[in-house]
């Protein structure tokens, strides 16, 4: 059998020839949306802070106080004894804030939709999710056992028929997608969703990793709400939410709750403190949405959806080599390639925040028009 450092070395360079081999780089934030990267000043355009919140004076002295009354560490899982005292006050706020009974918080929005999945589904079940869904989501269908199958995105009439051919084949049915899709930036059409759990008899489950916080007046229908603390919230963490019974059998039945420490105090405190300002300071995710607007129009894309707007530029070289244009340019923006999207469709992903001067976005459009990575029906 071949050595495993070769071995690994073999599927290094394959990734490497197809484009796709990933090395981590260090990112010092500034006064966001300002980063450092090896000694030069850039503007971030890929941070998913949608708010800017991760840095509000709130956020850090809630996050610093908590620390020095509680330590670093949770210490333990929350079943033993790293229950400390602040996860209820951040579930209730979480509760109240989608609208559903109850809430319980993870220690990553992986570890939610890994543990969710496989607490209410089994082997007897049937999952369909969206093809473009979070790999958390995919893996925590695989984990559970479940049957899955995956319409096309967004394709409500492709997943009728993926019901009328296998729903009652099934004991439970689990629909799943995302609200906000991260790659994307386009959203889900979820009361149509609603309404084809309700005929079939399913329940539908929503990722709301990248729309929370900047839609407050829209109410989801979904019966278990999944999301994260990581991105508009500022902090780190996942949640679901959901009724008093759902939460319960997290506790009783999730492995990633039960066998994961609890999150630090500092962290809860901060995401406390975060929705809190999401609640008063409603003008920040209004902001961060405009800005992306702005974004397109000047670029006469189609209107944004979300704060995320992607560049398609299919092949994972030009997509390298555009990211890395625009760093000499002055702007961090991630080039975005197989496995995270579909083979052909790598893209630069912008990401909007509230932070964004219009001078900011404006420079980054004329930039992108000037290196012609827009094409136009006619041009």
């Amino acid at each position: 059998m071949p050595a495993l450092d070769i071995v690994l070395a073999q599927r290094l360079k394959e990734a490497a020839d197809k484009g796709q081999q990933r090395k981590p780089r260090n990112v010092v934030p500034l006064a966001a949306p300002l980063v450092r990267v090896q000694g030069e000043e850039l503007i971030s355009f890929c941070s998913n802070d949608y708010l800017g919140l991760s840095q509000h004076p709130d956020v850090v002295e809630a996050s610093a106080k908590a620390l020095r009354d509680y330590g670093a560490s949770a210490c333990a899982s929350r079943l033993v004894s790293g229950n400390h005292p602040l996860y209820s006050e951040l579930e209730a706020l979480l509760a109240s804030m989608k609208h559903t009974e109850n809430a319980c918080v993870f220690g990553s929005g992986y570890l939610a939709n890994l543990g969710v999945i496989s607490a209410v589904v089994d082997g007897a079940d049937l999952i369909v999710t969206d093809r473009l869904s979070h790999a958390c989501m995919i893996d925590g269908a695989h984990l559970s056992g479940a049957t899955l199958k995956r319409f096309k995105h967004n394709d409500v009439a492709h997943l009728r028929s993926l019901l009328d051919a296998h729903r009652s084949q099934f004991r439970y049915c689990l629909m799943m997608t995302e609200t906000v899709f991260s790659m994307d930036g386009d959203r889900a059409p979820l009361h149509e969703l609603a309404k084809l759990a309700e005929d079939y008899d399913a329940w539908l489950m929503t990722d709301d990793a990248h729309g929370l916080g900047l839609f407050p007046d829209d109410k989801n229908p979904a019966h278990i709400q999944m999301g994260t603390l990581s991105k508009a919230v500022g902090s780190y963490g996942g949640y679901v939410c959901g009724s008093d019974e759902l939460i319960e059998c997290l506790f009783n039945f999730s492995r990633s709750m039960l066998f994961s420490t609890g999150l630090p105090p500092a962290v809860i405190a901060a995401s406390i403190a975060s929705l809190k300002l999401m609640k008063t300071q409603p003008q920040l995710a209004q902001k961060a949405l405009d800005n992306a607007k702005l974004f397109c129009n000047v670029l006469e894309l189609p209107p944004a959806q979300s704060t995320i707007v992607p560049i398609i530029l299919k092949s994972e070289e030009l997509t390298l080599k555009a990211s890395a244009q625009l760093l000499e340019d002055g702007f961090l923006v991630s080039a975005i390639r197989p496995p995270t999207v579909p083979k052909d469709t790598s893209r630069l992903r912008f990401a909007f925040t509230a932070l964004h001067t219009t001078g900011q976005i404006e420079t980054l459009a004329t930039r992108i028009k000037t290196h012609g990575w827009i094409k136009h029906s006619g041009d």
